[in-house]
């Protein structure tokens, strides 16, 4: 496949967009440049093995940072040369591409260069700008690059290499800017300017010594730098072999893609280290696509490496099953933001309407059971007593005896204005009037439940000058399985952003922490019981007969799909290939292509019900809101999407 770049060059795609990169640190000895070349070799060897595609190893690893007074002798200088020229020679029948630290001296001066090799070629120098003032001083020895001028040219082993910091070097996939060491704090940080001219991934050889809590430091700060550029982030530190005469050095390397850590070393080790993932430049330039910061304007020089694209992909980087949930050392932290940030939006419109009373249906589910603890916090916040919510629950031709009543204990736990309102009779009016035959359970049986309830809830509002609360969420949004003018329409929807599998996170954590233990075990039991629009009657034993994950499949496999295809922007044959990894002895090839098609069908032939959907709330980073989120048009085609999700092998 090809796609066109902002530069409106034709560029090859790697297989799924995946870049297989390492970070290494190869135990050195310092001063001593072969025995570090054979260690530097040796560290492509085996990475060039395992398929990458990317090495960077640390700043000046090729003679040591510590060096001291030797990095401005003429004979030490001529062995890091030599040394270096056997590094380049065995990298002529290898397709990896291998950035390493070394000095270099240019015209009566010596520069802290990052060194890019291809297939026996030095494709490029970048020498170092902002040298460091402690715990060595970097101009005691060397010259910053800042004096030089664009497109500036060094001639070595006979060739007429470029050597300039503001190199871009680009390949038929992907393309990378390097910044050195303490650059990368530096206010107008190289890697931002690389970032913006289009680097896809940013490279940081450091040297870094290591301080009581530096490496949680470096670690927060990588992290936080590829989130900034929205990039794919390497970063390689000096380790063992670095002299300790004035300080030690950890030898900490990793890897990290728009703020997530893909893989990372292991610190204070002995021998050589390494880290090795895959960067997804799709996902990069998802997120770069229509933010005009990172669009360009040729301030860069651009060195073009022909790297072939690797078309084998094994992935080694960690893929969430469930991408809506946060890790769990964030988990209670986040869920109480949603939580706060649902709440206080309701309060807000409340308040802007001036509303007396709030008006939800209450079924005994999740979505209604979250929105109703909303809406209590929402009173709260406006100095409003619970009775003015109006909880209304409405029995049909489905509900079962559970639900029922798990929805009043849930009531009354609250202290709000509990109406029971039956339908089955207004519901058999309603089919007597339109022709309908009762005992066929189809979609009009189904939707006139569902509108039944909107009328009963928008016409209470009214006589009791209330607002009414959606209660759908995210994930059915995705789908359409809402009823249109039914469950689909309210007057503020509070669960609109927050997706099936994060919902029930959320009710935990408000069992887990609310003062409210009357409420906290028919949360747990609400959490436990099967999903279901209860829209056809029960079995002959009362139990839930019509479950949702049995018609349109399992939420977590559609809010999966959801994430990835809305959210990082990829195709249907990529969502399936990652979607094999996350769910491996889970869900066999062909239930999750099923899934997949289903949601790919759906996806698109419902967003109708999206493009008319209720204000509500943005709590996270997908969402489907017209005006902030998702928005295509109601007819747009799902034909090609369908047909590439059919033609997976």
């Amino acid at each position: 496949m090809e796609l066109e770049s902002k530069n409106h060059k034709k560029v090859h795609r790697m297989k799924y967009g995946y870049i297989k990169s390492a970070v290494a640190v190869p135990a050195i000895i310092t001063g001593d440049c072969s025995f570090n070349a054979r260690q530097i070799i040796d560290a492509i060897d085996k990475l060039d093995g395992e398929m990458a595609e990317l090495i960077l190893m640390p700043e000046l690893c090729l003679t040591s940072s510590s060096c001291g007074d030797l990095l401005t002798h003429p004979a030490f200088i001529q062995q890091s040369m030599e040394a270096l020229r056997g590094i380049v020679e065995t990298t002529f029948n290898k397709e990896v591409i291998v950035v390493i630290g070394a000095p270099i001296a240019h015209k009566n001066s010596i520069y802290n260069c990052a060194i890019v090799i291809y297939k026996g070629n030095i494709k490029g120098i970048v020498p170092k700008t902002v040298l460091r003032s402690t715990p060595t001083n970097e101009n005691r020895w060397f010259t910053s690059s800042s004096a030089l001028t664009k497109g500036s040219t060094i001639n070595i082993f006979g060739e007429t290499v470029p050597f300039d910091n503001r190199l871009l070097f680009t390949t038929p996939a992907y393309s990378f800017g390097i910044e050195i060491g303490n650059e990368a704090e530096a206010p107008l940080a190289p890697g931002a300017t690389m970032a913006a001219q289009g680097a896809d991934i940013i490279l940081n050889p450091s040297a870094e010594a290591t301080v009581a809590g530096g490496i949680k430091a470096t670690k927060t700060s990588v992290e936080e730098r590829s989130l900034r550029y929205k990039c794919g982030y390497m970063h390689a530190g000096s380790g063992w072999g670095e002299s300790t005469s004035n300080a030690a050095y950890a030898g900490y390397c990793s890897i990290s893609e728009c703020g997530d850590m893909l893989a990372q070393t292991e610190p204070f080790k002995t021998t050589a280290q390494y880290a090795i993932s895959e960067i997804d430049i799709d996902r990069v330039r998802k997120k770069r696509i229509t933010d005009s910061n990172f669009h360009g304007n040729s301030t860069v020089t651009e060195i073009e490496i022909p790297q072939k694209p690797n078309d084998s992909c094994a992935l080694t980087r960690p893929i969430k099953q469930m991408p809506f949930i946060p890790e769990e050392s964030e988990r209670d932290g986040r869920m109480e933001e949603i939580f706060n940030i649902q709440a206080n939006a309701l309060a807000r419109r409340i308040s802007h309407v001036h509303a007396s009373t709030c008006v939800i249906g209450i079924s005994g589910g999740l979505d209604s059971t979250l929105a109703l603890l909303v809406t209590a916090k929402a009173c709260d916040i406006c100095d409003k007593p619970h009775n003015d919510i109006i909880a209304i629950t409405m029995p049909g031709f489905g509900t079962s005896e559970r639900t029922h009543t798990n929805a009043h204990k849930l009531m009354q736990s609250l202290g709000v204005t509990i109406m029971e309102i039956p339908i089955k009779e207004a519901c058999l009016q309603h089919f007597k009037d339109i022709g309908h035959n009762p005992d066929k359970h189809d979609i009009t049986y189904e939707n006139s439940q569902a509108r039944e309830r909107t009328q009963v809830l928008m016409d209470i509002a009214n006589q009791r000058n209330g607002i009414v609360i959606g209660t759908g969420d995210l994930s059915e949004l995705a789908l359409g399985w809402a009823t249109y003018n039914g469950d689909h329409m309210s007057m503020y929807s509070v669960n609109c952003s927050v997706p099936k599998t994060l919902m029930q996170h959320l009710v935990r954590w408000y069992a887990t922490y609310s003062n409210n233990r009357e409420a906290a075990a028919t949360l747990l039991d609400i959490i436990d019981t099967p999903i279901s629009p209860e829209l056809v009657p029960a079995g002959q034993d009362g139990e839930i007969k019509q479950k949702t994950e049995d018609l349109v499949g399992p939420y977590e496999l559609h809010d999966f799909f959801l994430y990835n295809f809305v959210h990082n922007g990829y195709a249907p044959d990529k969502i399936y290939f990652i979607a094999q990894h996350a769910f491996k002895g889970k869900y066999d090839n062909s239930t999750i292509k099923k899934w997949l098609l289903t949601f790919m069908r759906r996806f698109f032939t419902q967003q109708f019900k999206r493009s008319c959907a209720p204000d509500g709330p943005v709590t996270g980073n997908c969402n489907l809101n017209s005006h902030t989120g998702w928005a295509v048009p109601s007819d747009a085609s799902h034909t090609p999407w369908c047909e590439t999700t059919n033609n997976i092998e």
